[in-house]
């Protein structure tokens, strides 16, 4: 019976560094070549998964963007793009109570750079993806939109709560920093919807992660896997903890699960 295993980028396959062990990628070949899916699952959206370093990994698909957007061998079966008018009701909102945003699509991100004060991951996003960082105020005829992040530490996280929950799901991290993405869409929801593509019950899915963004993911898969420098939260929440992402957890992780 075939298995999907799904991993997060940040935290799981890449450190902050940029580094992947060796042995995460010859982990993740080998459960292929078993005939098992491999894919990435990521908060990022799809104009931020570029690094050439993961795609040459050769995964299976990728679901990007908290689950707004899917790919299965290089074709796109989902992509959840947020309406123009909600995507400026957003924006203006955030921006009037402080938060430092990012907007996030398939091809581009959006930021006003001067909002962030130099702050070193707008440089990090700049180097990465170069002209597809693009302005929010001024752009407003392009924006192709389908989930934010904010920096909330200026920010009544209360009232954005109130303003947000009727359109968006939340995902508050430890730092404050907040993703806000489509009402139902979520990694958790993702992985449903690849199941359903390949006709592979949730049952046989195995999820990698270690923050608060894969607790949907750990929700809908069928075994969670936690690193060990995951976040308390995400350890209680996961059905095992492997070791962190430099001591060969997610190698020793697929071979504890017989699935090398």
């Amino acid at each position: 019976m075939k298995k999907a295993v799904f991993f997060d980028i940040d935290g799981t396959i890449l450190d902050h560094n940029n580094f992947i062990p060796q042995s995460t990628i010859t982990g993740i070949h080998k459960l292929q070549e078993k005939g098992n899916f491999a894919f990435l699952c990521t908060g990022r959206s799809r104009a931020y998964v570029r690094n050439p370093a993961i795609l040459d990994i050769g995964f299976d698909g990728i679901v990007s963007g908290c689950g707004t957007m899917i790919e299965f061998h290089d074709e796109v079966v989902f992509y959840k793009r947020l309406d123009h008018p909600l995507v400026k009701r957003t924006v203006d909102f955030l921006k009037e109570h402080h938060a430092e945003v990012i907007m996030e699509g398939r091809y581009k991100l959006y930021v006003d750079a001067e909002d962030f004060h130099g702050d070193r991951y707008i440089e990090r996003l700049r180097k990465e993806i170069g002209n597809d960082l693009v302005p929010i105020t001024g752009s407003e005829k392009d924006w192709e939109v389908s989930k934010f992040s904010c920096a909330t530490e200026h920010t009544d996280m209360e009232i954005l709560k109130q303003y947000l929950t009727p359109d968006y799901e939340l995902l508050i991290h430890d730092i404050p920093v907040m993703e806000i993405v489509p009402k139902g869409c979520s990694k958790g929801t993702g992985i449903l919807k690849v199941c359903e593509k390949l006709g592979i019950s949730p049952a046989d899915t195995y999820a990698f992660g270690d923050s608060a963004n894969d607790l949907p993911m750990f929700e809908a898969a069928g075994c969670s896997i936690a690193m060990g420098n995951a976040s308390d939260l995400a350890k209680k929440k996961a059905s095992y903890v492997t070791g962190d992402l430099r001591d060969h957890g997610i190698y020793h992780a697929l071979e504890h699960f017989e699935l090398l």
